[in-house]
């Protein structure tokens, strides 16, 4: 969908979002949207079954672009993701197999479709299409050449890896940054594209990239980072931070993503309104405002959780989280709230989460039920809903995602009986 928004514009559309942290030649850049439109491209490492909240600051800035009328290219790092980019980490990662990869490169293209119109390639160009034949001897020649080592070590991501003792560098890890400067290169060369987005930790790996592309074609190439993602008190999500809040919905539900940013501080709300929601910014400016006004009103938090939700899950899974709000929180269900803090309760070790709780041992620990036996007929029956959603399968797992807030899920059988299960 274009905006109203020129496409000249788009730089300082994008500051004005927070998207914006460093650009490589701004007056370049600035020129290059108003020449026309511009081929931009942001890469996604397939090293989970999911992106996560971290990438979405990156979904929505393309996204942002392609309403401008500006060109995206999604590229997953097939060939990256089999290496480990050192970016950021103190320890080398996982290598994954094949299988694992094309699966996790599946659910990246469906989740960045839910934002963005993609055409390259089927919505995602993968970047082990241009690598997984190309020899080593032709890598060196026509990009290990153009290399400095004394700049790539000079990386504070390289510099931090060499001087940990008991990690250290693997040299694969070091050719990361040269393959994701071939990958500019070979979207340059066959997509004209003149942009590369990324977190603030990937400055040097596109710096590296215009160089590249400067040094074999002689063609101008820009780049632009965002700030990583954190909230007001500086803690950043991730996978690697442990506090992931993953868009695909089986790893995290649509009701846990909705009170995520529900949860908001009151202090994060219009930041984050700006990075994941289209609101204008004179709407956000009013509900900051009302924010300071009358901050119990929660308006500003409401309307985040509901646009940001929407964006990946859809108007139905909204609707749906908004009613299990409602019923379990807001006290709009006649006397359910009353009958919600008088629920039995009973504390489990939420180690359990982890690996994943079976639905029938909870309900029976709970005491919710006699038996599993009993558990699983009433589940079979339907009359098991989990944070009022309606559980028909025994072999339920419960997990992370389930946690209707920080540390509870809220159980009720028919119509009336509540049950809490507490994680701590």
């Amino acid at each position: 969908m274009m905006t109203t928004e020129s496409a000249e514009n788009a730089l300082a559309v994008l500051r004005a979002r927070g998207f914006v942290q460093d650009v490589t030649d701004e007056a370049g850049l600035q020129d290059a949207f108003a020449a026309g439109p511009v081929t931009f491209y942001v890469g996604f490492d397939p090293t989970a079954p999911s992106l996560h909240a971290g990438n979405l600051v990156g979904i929505m800035a393309m996204s942002w672009l392609q309403r401008m009328g500006h060109i995206p290219i999604a590229l997953a790092g097939g060939a990256t993701g089999r290496i480990g980019d050192p970016t950021g980490r103190d320890r080398e990662r996982e290598l994954l197999d094949d299988t694992a990869i094309e699966q996790n490169l599946a659910g990246i293209r469906a989740q960045l479709s839910h934002v963005l119109t993609l055409t390259h390639d089927g919505g995602l160009v993968d970047n082990y299409t241009w690598t997984r034949d190309l020899s080593l001897l032709d890598f060196l020649r026509d990009v290990g050449v153009h290399a400095s080592v004394n700049t790539m070590i000079a990386k504070d991501a390289v510099k931090t890896r060499l001087n940990a003792r008991e990690q250290g560098l693997t040299f694969s890890e070091l050719s990361y940054q040269l393959l994701q400067a071939y990958d500019f290169a070979v979207l340059n060369e066959q997509h004209g594209c003149v942009l590369q987005g990324g977190g603030s930790d990937q400055w040097g790996n596109i710096v590296a990239g215009i160089d590249l592309i400067r040094r074999r074609s002689g063609a101008n190439a820009y780049g632009l980072t965002w700030p990583l993602l954190t909230t007001a008190d500086g803690a950043k999500f991730g996978k690697s931070a442990g506090n992931a809040i993953w868009l695909d919905a089986t790893m995290t539900s649509p009701y846990a993503y909705y009170q995520f940013w529900l949860n908001a501080a009151d202090a994060d709300v219009g930041r984050f309104l700006r990075l994941f929601t289209y609101r204008d910014e004179a709407e956000i400016v009013a509900l900051e405002q009302r924010v300071l006004a009358d901050p119990k009103a929660r308006e500003a938090h409401r309307i985040l959780a509901r646009d940001a939700t929407v964006i990946i899950h859809g108007e139905d899974a909204v609707e749906q989280a908004e009613r299990a709000s409602e019923a379990l929180f807001s006290g709009q269900a006649g006397s359910d709230m009353d009958v919600l803090a008088a629920a039995p309760s009973a504390l489990f070790a939420k180690d359990l989460l982890v690996g994943g709780v079976g639905v029938l041992d909870v309900l029976t620990q709970l005491g919710a039920t006699q038996s599993n036996g009993e558990a699983r007929r009433l589940v079979t029956q339907g009359a098991v809903r989990i944070n009022d959603q309606q559980v028909d399968d025994p072999a339920t797992v419960l997990t992370e995602a389930d946690l209707a807030t920080g540390d509870v899920i809220v159980f009720r059988l028919g119509k009336r009986r509540y049950f809490l299960a507490r994680f701590a």
